[in-house]
């Protein structure tokens, strides 16, 4: 069925994993600590990957930054952790984890979670290039610029700001949004906010004219600031 590599050292978290999903068909491999899972990450397909946040050897936010930006590996990365700041969720979602599963959890929302990561992953299918303003993204290469400058966003903050220029200038809707991303599977926290957070830290922040417009009770929109 699927394969998933679980990182993570806490050995009865992985023997729970296990006892559930090898049943239903899921093909599991697991490393108990940062080095040796970014090895079997970067040797082998998997199709998500479950990583705890404290390892030893190497932590979950470098192995999976070292995933992204050394190796461009666009694996779905689900990062699982005790820590529930919304501090903690962005430096997660800043490292290039695709989503974030707070212990203890239940099998079954990881279940969710896994499945639709697999199927956002799959139905990827955006426009090769877009352009708003001085902004541009290129699906091909994944990159996205603004004024000639090189952005670097995490997966699912690309695919944000893929759905906000597409839409652009239309206001996307919070919850059309949220689906985009999740599909029926969406998270009950403030995933969404923490990702738009870290998506305008690097559209917005470094520039005097901000994109990324807020619009109260309703959504988010991409608006080119030269014709505001």
């Amino acid at each position: 069925m699927y394969k998933i590599l679980i990182i993570e050292d806490n050995p009865d978290i992985v023997a729970n994993i296990y006892a559930f999903f090898e049943p239903k068909g899921f093909e599991l491999d697991n490393a108990h600590n940062g080095i040796s899972g970014l090895t079997l990450a970067s040797n082998n397909r998997y199709d998500v990957i479950l990583l705890d946040v404290m390892l030893p050897g190497m932590d979950g936010t470098k192995l999976c930054k070292a995933l992204r930006e050394e190796l461009h590996n666009k694996t779905p990365v689900l990062m699982l952790t005790a820590r529930d700041t919304i501090l903690d969720k962005v430096t997660g979602f800043d490292s290039g984890a695709d989503d974030y599963l707070v212990k203890p959890f239940s099998l079954v929302e990881l279940e969710s979670r896994i499945k639709a990561l697999i199927r956002r992953h799959q139905d990827d299918h955006f426009q090769h290039n877009i352009t708003v303003g001085k902004l541009s993204l290129n699906t091909d290469e994944h990159t996205v610029t603004r004024e000639g400058k090189s952005l670097k966003l995490t997966p699912t903050g690309f695919k944000i700001l893929n759905t906000l220029m597409s839409a652009a200038p239309r206001v996307v809707n919070k919850n059309e949004l949220e689906e985009k991303l999740w599909g029926e599977d969406i998270p009950h926290s403030d995933a969404l906010r923490t990702h738009m957070h870290s998506v305008r830290a690097q559209v917005d922040k470094p520039f005097i004219e901000p994109m990324i417009m807020t619009i109260a009770g309703v959504g988010y929109q991409i608006i080119n600031p030269d014709k505001v």
